[in-house]
């Protein structure tokens, strides 16, 4: 009979969009995807220019991640509820990426960080979001959510600071001697869209409070700027409209163009000089670290965002798929004039709380934001942009999860504690890159710690084992209880050395070791060796067979007289009594 050979599969796509259609998908689904969409659109389009321009970029281009990027990964993605765009992660990435390579820089360290996703998908790396333990999330969260809100206050404040660096402490000296300069006007806008914003969802009324912040901040600040201001001098209050400007098929203008997402050549777009990039081997050279470090965050932030869809949906997302539908996004969204993409929670719960049931959804929610570039550029233009910072100062506050940092610097144990403070004090001085793999590394540390003291070795008290029946002096039991790891296995093996002269024979009860690494191997060969030199006899009982076979491949054997390896402790006792005659 021939064997069937099992064949290896490789990660699916649009699993998301699958799950869905199997469950079965009809017009009442529709709609109630329609009517989500059209909500999380609304929220997404001041949402994308506030991070775009907090990424250090012009405001269309956050708008044109959430159309390319948001369709593609909703229908390649590996999530039915995930919604994705510009988020408020990145910012503290992206920022110091533009101010040392430009848009083009970023457009292109974009589509590397898309390739490294699909290919941690097609490795079926998507399980790993498991092991980025809590507080380091906590941390490096919180640390950018501190490092945004800074980042605001320039515009909030109406500050004449100039552009910004990528160094925080230096930011934060540039603001602070900058304060001098403060603009009441602006501070004005800014204080009243933030009261607004915040107020507004006490009314219960369902229009996302985003979007009346941002109305009624324009609509005053036209008021301001009409009514007050000189054209001669310039706008009072500073918009969209009067900080950026565009040039796109041969026109030019202000504000936003009007004119739907077209292909560009990332490496055509200015760099930080202002002059085209040049595509080069040490230009990807440079960019492969930044592109990494996006990648990392992209698949950290994709995969929450799904294990919270889950959570609230009951649903099981696909994290291999998630991660290549994100890949696909972002290789092709920045062809297009889009920045970085990954899902948002806030926008992925919005789209829930609406009754979206796929994601559908979210591809609703990418046409309503190409609707309002079209159509409503002229109007977008118009929003101050200190009412875009009172926007990102309630986004950092909720990406910063205040409670959670106090409750879990509170109850948690010390060793947490110390990596939550130390991600986030490295977020905010350094960059997250840093904070990250200093928090995993010191989380490892920390769990190798607390693992290696469940493993205990102790002497047993014979009498009490009915198998052993009695056991003559000259025979010790010994049981080890934990895993034989790197950190564990000295300190276990050590004690073993400190035997009894008068014992001859020692009994290892080893059938609570489930694992072994290279690291206790050596030092039970050493433990053997010692032995042998003190002319003690060892037996191990209760080892499984794939431990056995490591130590073989170890060059560890069987002895007669001197090393054996046994099932059960009663047939270890008949051992040692046998080896015990044997030498008298």
């Amino acid at each position: 009979m021939a064997r069937h050979r099992p064949s290896m599969r490789l990660p699916g796509i649009a699993t998301g969009l699958r799950a869905a259609w199997q469950e079965g998908y009809g017009l009442d689904d529709l709609r109630r995807d329609v009517l989500a969409g059209l909500t999380i659109g609304t929220v997404a389009v001041p949402l994308s220019m506030a991070l775009a321009i907090a990424t250090g970029v012009p405001p269309q281009h956050g708008l044109y991640t959430a159309i390319v990027a948001g369709a593609i990964i909703a229908l390649t993605g590996g999530s039915r509820f995930n919604v994705s765009g510009p988020t408020a992660a990145f910012v503290v990435i992206l920022f110091p990426i533009v101010q040392q390579y430009g848009l083009g820089g970023l457009l292109i360290a974009s589509m590397m960080a898309g390739l490294i996703l699909v290919a941690l998908g097609i490795a079926g790396m998507g399980r790993l979001i498991q092991y980025v333990p809590y507080p380091v999330v906590l941390g490096f969260t919180a640390g950018i959510a501190v490092v945004i809100a800074v980042l605001q206050v320039p515009d909030f404040l109406g500050l004449q600071v100039g552009p910004l660096g990528e160094h925080f402490v230096e930011n934060l000296g540039r603001i602070i001697g900058s304060l001098p300069s403060l603009d009441p006007l602006e501070l004005g806008i800014g204080a009243f869209t933030l009261g607004v914003m915040l107020l507004w969802p006490r009314l219960h009324v369902p229009v996302p409070a985003p979007l009346i912040g941002l109305v009624v901040g324009a609509l005053v600040a036209y008021g301001i700027n009409r009514g007050m201001g000189d054209p001669s001098t310039g706008h009072l209050v500073e918009t969209i409209a009067s900080r950026f400007t565009w040039e796109a098929q041969g026109e030019t203008g202000s504000g936003i163009p009007p004119i739907a997402p077209s292909f560009v050549a990332p490496w055509r777009l200015p760099g930080a000089d202002g002059e085209p990039l040049e595509l080069s081997f040490e230009l990807i050279r440079a960019l492969l670290g930044p592109a990494f470090a996006i990648a990392m965050l992209g698949a950290i932030e994709s995969l929450l965002c799904a294990v919270v869809s889950d959570g609230l949906t009951r649903t099981r997302h696909d994290p291999n798929a998630e991660l290549i539908g994100q890949g696909l996004g972002n290789i092709v969204a920045p062809l297009f004039g889009g920045i970085t993409a990954t899902a948002a929670i806030a926008r992925t719960a919005t789209n829930i709380r609406s009754g979206a049931r796929s994601p559908i959804a979210a591809v609703v929610h990418a046409l309503v934001v190409l609707l309002a570039v079209v159509a409503l550029a002229g109007l977008l233009g118009l929003v101050p942009m200190a009412a875009l910072a009172a926007l990102l100062f309630i986004v950092a506050w909720n990406m910063g999860e205040a409670r959670h940092v106090v409750h879990t610097l509170r109850s948690a144990p010390a060793g947490d504690v110390a990596i939550l403070v130390t991600c986030f004090t490295l977020t905010v001085l350094f960059d997250m890159v840093l904070a990250v793999a200093v928090g995993i590394g010191l989380a490892a540390a920390l769990f190798i710690r607390r693992m290696s003291l469940l493993t205990q070795t102790e002497r047993v008290d014979t009498t009490t084992q009915a198998s052993l029946e009695a056991l003559p002096g000259e025979v010790a039991l010994y049981d080890i209880d934990g895993p034989l790891f790197f950190g564990a296995a000295e300190k276990a093996l050590t004690s073993l050395h400190l035997v009894d002269p008068h014992v001859r024979v020692v009994i290892l009860d080893m059938h609570d070791v489930p694992s072994m690494d290279g690291t206790a191997i050596v030092a039970l060969k050493a433990l053997i060796d010692e032995m042998h030199r003190q002319g003690v006899s060892l037996v191990l009982v209760g080892l499984p067979a794939r431990i056995l076979v490591k130590l073989r491949r170890a060059g560890i054997r069987r002895m007669a007289g001197q090393l054996t390896w046994c099932r059960e402790l009663g047939h270890a006792r008949k051992v040692a009594l046998h080896w015990l005659a044997g030498t008298a």
